[in-house]
């Protein structure tokens, strides 16, 4: 059932009320647009899609792209339309786009010129009716199609219930899911990032997730379009450039938000020890659990990594601790915000006590309505009174803050034992000449499981190139598995967090 309540486009509101004020920063390009500049190129874009391709209303619009302002206008161009904006993963193999495509059936797939080969086999595999190229303000048919646009625009009256974006879940254990994310989730997340972090009309967001997850798009680069601030978009991650842009102090950025990896590999930079970062009000990390030793590295120089919690399916701000408790509660991912509700619950569904683990449930209106054209998916996902299964392992401390332990299905059990990997991995993290390991449980006879740690070493210089060496041994307190080097490095996703399920378990 419909809100009532009216899902206002963000970018025409600042355009009216703050014309002149910078909206975006398209680093790769130089291209800068205040709200105006923004507001004339959506509107644009919007009549773009629908004399060209004829968008309407809850027509999905795929996008396949690096990190680009465009993509920005092409999400908010849904919004005029009443269409869905679909952001594809780019580090996706061609079949599993074509599972994607397939599953959300888009009426035009718009493409960085980078992507053309998979995008026009993605096209022909999936039916695609339509295609569209893009190329971070230089000759396309984006760039064209925006010149040529005329017309004027009547955008339809959407309820804050109504779909905005799918979302394609990282799938680091299986087939990806989409993810509807509402209007209402997008709005209530904004409040909760402005509240918890201190976005203002004055905000330089620095962008440098991929815009296609939701740490992106929705941490914190939406809610400083919300809340009329700057977005500075950094096509993709090099820790080289990403210090440089900290210490800018001309440029000015004021919040951002990684994953443990981005700082692992900020730390190792020559000029890390001497960076000075004081003028960022927030350096925000989630993802995947953060080593304490990483914490205690960036403590040491006076900066404080705010630690959260979020999912795709949980607008995604769902945890976050503040700054003021930042190095008090080292490890917690903090406090739910303000119109969020969690407990945790054993497998029976019981709460459990303050300082026991099970399974982190979540309920309020920055969480999703259910996956696209999952129905069973759906069912399972959530409680009879409204829950939704983050599949997370937490723990609350005597205070109320909480501890993502580990994901709920990565726990095992040696010798009558849970263990949840994330904690041993803090401990591997402790040892010297460790850059990152992972922890998997693997069949045991005697014990059951045990755990088997994948272990990449720093390089002997961080001035120097060459491959990390790495190591796969067993993991102490526990036993069992026999040591040998494997790869160069760990199996990420696009945003960093380690994919377990690449791991050997043999």
């Amino acid at each position: 059932m419909p809100s009532g309540i009216p899902a206002e486009d963000w970018i025409a509101h600042h355009a009216r009320f703050s014309p002149w004020t910078p909206a975006a920063h398209d680093l790769a390009s130089e291209r800068r647009f205040t709200y105006a500049e923004l507001d004339e190129r959506v509107t644009r874009a919007a009549l773009w899609l629908a004399a060209s391709f004829g968008i309407g209303r809850g027509d999905r619009v795929a996008v396949l792209s690096h990190n680009d302002t465009d993509v920005f206008e092409l999400q908010f161009a849904c919004r005029r339309l009443g269409a869905i904006f679909l952001p594809l993963n780019w580090r996706l193999a061609v079949a599993e786009l074509e599972f994607i495509s397939k599953d959300a059936s888009p009426t035009v797939l718009v493409y960085g010129t980078e992507f053309s080969d998979a995008a026009r086999e993605v096209c022909r595999l999936a039916a695609i009716p339509h295609a569209a190229t893009l190329a971070s303000g230089r000759p396309s048919d984006y760039e064209r199609g925006l010149v040529a646009a005329t017309g004027r625009l009547a955008p339809p009256a959407l309820d804050l219930d109504d779909t905005w974006t799918i979302m394609y879940t990282s799938g680091t254990t299986g087939r990806p899911k989409g993810a509807q994310i509402t209007y209402r989730m997008c709005v209530f997340n904004a409040v909760h990032c402005a509240m918890t972090v201190g976005l203002t009309p004055q905000t330089k967001n620095l962008v440098f997730l991929p815009i296609f997850h939701t740490g992106g798009l929705n941490v914190y680069a939406n809610p400083t379009f919300h809340t009329g601030g700057t977005n500075v978009v950094m096509r993709s991650f090099d820790a080289a450039k990403f210090l440089a842009l900290l210490t800018d102090r001309q440029l000015g950025l004021t919040h951002l938000l990684g994953v443990p990896s981005n700082f692992l590999m900020l730390a190792q930079q020559p000029g890390f020890a001497e960076a000075d970062l004081s003028h960022i009000v927030c350096i925000g990390v989630g993802g995947a659990p953060l080593p304490l030793a990483l914490l205690e590295t960036y403590g040491a120089k006076g900066i404080k990594l705010q630690q959260g919690w979020g999912m795709t399916e949980t607008g995604p701000l769902g945890l976050l601790l503040s700054s003021e408790m930042a190095l008090k509660k080292v490890g917690s991912s903090g406090l739910p915000p303000l119109y969020t509700r969690l407990k945790i619950c054993d497998p029976e569904g019981r709460e459990v006590k303050r300082g026991e683990t099970g399974e982190l449930l979540i309920k309020g209106p920055n969480v999703m309505p259910g996956y696209w054209n999952r129905p069973e998916a759906n069912a399972q996902a959530f409680t009879e009174d409204g829950y939704f299964h983050t599949g997370d392992a937490a723990r609350q401390d005597e205070d109320g803050y909480y501890y993502i332990v580990d994901r709920w299905k990565d726990m095992f059990i040696s010798g009558g034992e849970n263990v949840y990997p994330a904690e041993v991995e803090n401990v591997i993290y402790q040892l010297d000449g460790v850059l990152e390991n992972a922890v998997i449980g693997v069949p045991h006879e005697k014990w059951g499981e045990v755990g088997r740690a994948y272990v990449v070493l720093k390089p002997r210089s961080t001035r120097r190139g060459g491959h990390h060496r790495p190591l796969r041994h067993p993991a102490r307190p526990l036993q069992g598995a026999e040591g040998r080097a494997l790869h160069a490095e760990l199996p990420h996703n696009a945003t960093g967090k380690v994919l377990k399920h690449h791991l050997p378990r043999d």
